[in-house]
Order: C-alpha cells, then sequence, then structure tokens
C-alpha cells in the first residue's frame, strides 16, 4: 500500500510508517501543486499532509485507490472533506498532538497583553527606557471568557484558574456537570461571555454560527478595554471590526497567531496596530508538538489501513479496534439485511429504520452497523464508489432518511437486528436477523412479518403460495428438471390452509423457463429471486 508523506513530518512518525512490511512509504521532498500531486497520487492509498499540501476535489478524483488523508494537526481546511467523503475516504486529523502547545502559546499571549512585553521589549531593543508607557494588569482576579470549551479550552482554563482568574466558558456541548468538574462557570449564552470577560480566548472551528461571530455588534457588548487572544482559525474574527475596536478602545489589545488570508500580507493594517501582537501561526510550532503529530499522524493511519479502527476522523465516527471486533459480525449481517430489501422491497422507499434487540443493543457504537445496512440497501442504487464512509451522505443525496434506534424491549433471540422500509408513513416491507450458535452463523430470521430461517449467502428463490399438500413437492421437481439443487428451505404460514410464505436456498440462479412456470401456477404469487 502505497502512502505518500506531502509535508514534513516527524521522522518518529515516518518510521513508524516504514517499519510496516505492508506500506510503501514516499516522503515528497518538496510540496508540490495540485497539477503536480495529480500524476503522482494516482496509486496512493494514503496522504500525510499539514497545512501546505491542498487536497483539492481534483487531487481526490485522480487517486481511486486512496482511502485516507491523514492530517498533522488540527484543521482540515486544507482538505476538501465533502468531496473526499463523497469518494469514501476517511479525513483524519490528530487533535491530542498540539493540544498543550496551543494552550501554552494563548497562555503566553494572554500574559503579554496583560504587561505589554514584546513593545517594551521593542523599545529596549530600539534604545529607550519608557516604564511609565507599560504599566499593564494583572490576571488574578480577571475574568477570563473561554470560547470552545474542547481540549485546548479546557487546558487554557486550567491554567487561568492557576492564575487566579475567574473562567467562564461557553460551548454549546459543555454540560453543567463538566464545567463544575473543571472549577468554572457555564455560560449559557455569548452574551454573558462579552458582558463579564476581561479576557476573550477563542477555540472555536469554523462554522457557518461561528465565521466572523466576533465583530462590530460583538465588540459592542464587551466591556471597554477587553483583551482578545485568537490561536483558532482567523475566520472567526472580523479584522476590519476589530481594527476599528482597537482604534476606539473598546478593545485595549488583541494577540493574534491566526488570520483569514496567511500568510499576513506585508502591508495589511494588523502589522502597524500598537496595540496587537501578532505571531505567524505558531500554535502548532513546538518540538513536542511536532513529534506528537508526527506519531499520532502514523499511528491513526496505520490503525485504518491494518484493523479498520477509525480514531480522529472528522467525517466518520470514532471506531477503535476493540470496538471494531465486537461490531464486526453485525456489519455482515446488516449489509444483508440491506441486499435483502433492496431487492424486495418497491421502488418507493423514503426511510430506513433500524432497530437494535438484546445484546445487540448494548454496543458501544451502532453506526458502523447501521452504515453497513444502508450500503447494502443501495446496492440497487448502482451508486458509484458506495463505501461505509459515504454512504450516509449519498443517501441523504438521495432523499433517503435513515434512523436507528436501541431497543430494551423483550426479544426471543439474544441478539436482534431489524430492519423496516417506509414510503413515507407506510411500512412496505421489513426484515430482522440474528446469529444461531455464534457470530459466524448470522440467519435471517423475520420476513415480512413471518418467521423464517434464511442463511444469509447464495441464491434465494421467494414466493407465496396457498397452503395446500404437493407443494414442497412440486417446487422440487420444477428445480430439479432444469437442474437447480435446493441447498436449504424456510416454510412459514399464517393458518393451516391459508397463505404461506417458502424460501428456498439455491445452489445456482434459476432460470427464466422456472420463474414463469411458477408464475402460471394459481396458488403461486410474488415470485422473487434474490441474490446475496
Amino acid at each position: 500500500m502505497k502512502i505518500l508523506v506531502c509535508d514534513p513530518i516527524s521522522p518518529k512518525g515516518i518510521a513508524l510508517l516504514q517499519q510496516r512490511p505492508e506500506f510503501e512509504v514516499v516522503v515528497l521532498p518538496k510540496r508540490l501543486t495540485e497539477a503536480e500531486l495529480l500524476p503522482i497520487v494516482a496509486d496512493a492509498v494514503a496522504m500525510v499532509v499539514r497545512s501546505e499540501t491542498k487536497v483539492s476535489k481534483k487531487v481526490l478524483e485522480a487517486a481511486p485507490k486512496l482511502r485516507v488523508v491523514g492530517r498533522a494537526g488540527v484543521g482540515v481546511d486544507n482538505v476538501d472533506v465533502e468531496a473526499a467523503t463523497q469518494r469514501g475516504v476517511v479525513v483524519m486529523n490528530t487533535p491530542a498532538g498540539n493540544t498543550i502547545t496551543t494552550a501554552e502559546l494563548t497562555f503566553t499571549m494572554l500574559l503579554s497583553l496583560a504587561r505589554k512585553v514584546p513593545q517594551a521589549h521593542g523599545t529596549m531593543v530600539a534604545g529607550k527606557w519608557d516604564r511609565k508607557q507599560f504599566q499593564g494588569v494583572e490576571l488574578s482576579g480577571k475574568t477570563l471568557g473561554v470560547l470552545g470549551m474542547g481540549r485546548i479550552g479546557t487546558e487554557v482554563a486550567k491554567r487561568a484558574i492557576a492564575f487566579g482568574m475567574r473562567v467562564v466558558g461557553y460551548d454549546p456541548f459543555l454540560t453543567e456537570a463538566r464545567a463544575k468538574g473543571l472549577g468554572i462557570e457555564l455560560a449559557t449564552e455569548l452574551d454573558m461571555v462579552y458582558r463579564e470577560a476581561d479576557f476573550i480566548t477563542v477555540h472555536m472551528p469554523v462554522t457557518e454560527q461561528t465565521k466572523g461571530m466576533l465583530n462590530t455588534a460583538a465588540f459592542s457588548k464587551m466591556k471597554p478595554g477587553v483583551r482578545i487572544v485568537n490561536c483558532a482559525r482567523g475566520e472567526i474574527i472580523v479584522e476590519n471590526d476589530l481594527i476599528a475596536a482597537l482604534d476606539s478602545g473598546k478593545v485595549a489589545a488583541a494577540g493574534l497567531d491566526v488570520f483569514i488570508v496567511e500568510p499576513l500580507a506585508a502591508d495589511h493594517p494588523f502589522r502597524k496596530h500598537p496595540n496587537l501582537i501578532l505571531t505567524p501561526h505558531l500554535g502548532a510550532s513546538s518540538e513536542e508538538a511536532q513529534e506528537k503529530c508526527g506519531i499520532e499522524v502514523a499511528e491513526v493511519i496505520t490503525g485504518y489501513l491494518l484493523t479498520g479502527e477509525v480514531r480522529n476522523a472528522v467525517n466518520m465516527p470514532y471506531l477503535d479496534a476493540e470496538t471494531y471486533e465486537k461490531v464486526k459480525p453485525y456489519l455482515l449481517l446488516g449489509e444483508k439485511l440491506g441486499k435483502l430489501l433492496a431487492q424486495l422491497a418497491p421502488a418507493q422507499v423514503d426511510r430506513l429504520h433500524v432497530t437494535y434487540g438484546g445484546k445487540a443493543q448494548e454496543l458501544p457504537n451502532i453506526d458502523p452497523v447501521t452504515r453497513a445496512v444502508v450500503q447494502g440497501f443501495l446496492s440497487r442504487a448502482s451508486v458509484k464508489d458506495l463505501n461505509n464512509i459515504n454512504v450516509r451522505s449519498i443517501a441523504s443525496t438521495l432523499g433517503l432518511t435513515v434512523e436507528e434506534k436501541r431497543s430494551s424491549e423483550p426479544v426471543t433471540f439474544n441478539e436482534w437486528l431489524h430492519v423496516q422500509a417506509f414510503n413515507g408513513n407506510e411500512k412496505v416491507i421489513s426484515a430482522g436477523g440474528t446469529f444461531f450458535g455464534s457470530p459466524n452463523n448470522p440467519r435471517i430470521v423475520r420476513l415480512y412479518s413471518l418467521p423464517v430461517e434464511i442463511p444469509i449467502s447464495g441464491i434465494m428463490l421467494l414466493l407465496s403460495n396457498k397452503d395446500r399438500p404437493g407443494i414442497v413437492g412440486h417446487l422440487g421437481t420444477l428445480l430439479a428438471k432444469h437442474n437447480v439443487n435446493i441447498a436449504s428451505m424456510s416454510l412459514s404460514r399464517d393458518t393451516a390452509g391459508g397463505d404461506a410464505f417458502t424460501v428456498l436456498n439455491l445452489d445456482s440462479e434459476p432460470p427464466a423457463a422456472v420463474i414463469a412456470e411458477l408464475e402460471k401456477d394459481d396458488c403461486i404469487r410474488n415470485v422473487k429471486v434474490v441474490k446475496l
């Protein structure tokens, strides 16, 4: 498997990849442009990048074998994640590698803003001695507003508490219990941070909600003389609005490590403002962080390619190796249930509902199994390059809603996986599966709300018939006449002499003549051939 290392990472990370005999590791000598990358990625299974190399839609289209892109760092702005998802490529980052380094840079900014250290140093090297000009403030006793309480925000909060600061954290996913455990106050709205914070630090990703969130309207709600730090993403701050707030004194000072356009233009007004501290995107620039990120990106790529472990993926839920082993048997069962319904359901299906019962509802992660069900179901749609990475996205594009539920209701079987297909509010078909004896022996045990026992492989002949003597012999004779052998049989009926449901597992596909003869029989209807 060819792995392209496109940007410089820690030699230890490269060594980890090279020690695997399964991998052919190619380290590019310099950053390549999009045009230069296109012929090189054709046979690549994995790409390792930092922030320099752009993994665009064109690059992804030129890499048909690509399975994973590993970003040695947090942000994935240089990767077209949507295009990667559509092509079934996992995008992974290394959020833990630069957590401490970025938190320490943030705190360096806070201290520098409080004591005006960079400006004082500038005058000293210029031969001046002006103590009065650089009178600062203490952090102790001040309120720090942390926007985004993820890994980095949490580490900044810990350090602020150690300096005697009151910390107010805002994050849509931060709970009261978690905030209390960290020793901070939970801000249920942004305005609380704006009203009360003496210092504000940003640790949020760029989204539709966060892009440009620190603007004139936000600054107007803040305390006069507030100080702001941004070591997250430049797009979160409206740069012209910040300059205006600095000029008016509403914002006393700001420390910025990130900018909307990088590198920062030589004539950018930020460079001339006396109350700004600027660094050239140094958040992850420490020896320790670079080594951690290089090792971590090598580990996540190795884990995914060799064991199926999904860690730190931005377009797929977390799945460690231990969890993968637990869900693995259900992946096959789920895919076969999806394929079965795909071949039996009418064309108008707009919703799938997957229920996990018995021990199945105790699975640590059901998302991979749901993806397997949907992937099996969409196999009839002839979707190019369909896989478990892009299956949810493609289902959404096709207008197929996917629902999943863990059910604690009593079930007949130890494990129970049940899939229902709907058209609007009408259930059009359903099927349920379990394991007989071991996870290596999956069975379909319910179909059309009737009990069955069907192995989940090979070719199946399904039909509804009147429950009358001789039907089984008739089927056997007809198939034997065309040299088709029956591997197993499942029979079900509602009442004696009523309607029956027959499923035959066959060793070969029945010819058209068999189907035609069955359909002529007045006692037989709904003849279907299914290939699993």
